[in-house]
């Protein structure tokens, strides 16, 4: 996993960082908590904490997908 100080591993990457991250793209911050809403629903996310950007957008579309 990146620290502060060296590049950030969009693999492996904290949910701080990635709503960081996420936030900076999408120019509106997106805020922990929703990250953090997303894992405990089911997002998928690696033993140590960590999520991939790319399976947490594959994940994201899938449940867009199912509708309310």
């Amino acid at each position: 996993m990146a620290t502060d100080d060296g590049p950030l591993d969009p693999n492996r990457l904290t949910p701080e960082q990635a709503a960081k991250l996420l936030s900076a793209a999408a120019k509106q911050r997106i805020p922990l908590e929703l990250l953090e809403r997303d894992l405990a629903s089911g997002a998928p996310h690696a033993s140590d904490g960590t999520l991939s950007l790319v399976n947490y957008a594959a994940w994201l579309v899938k449940e867009m997908g199912r509708g309310d």
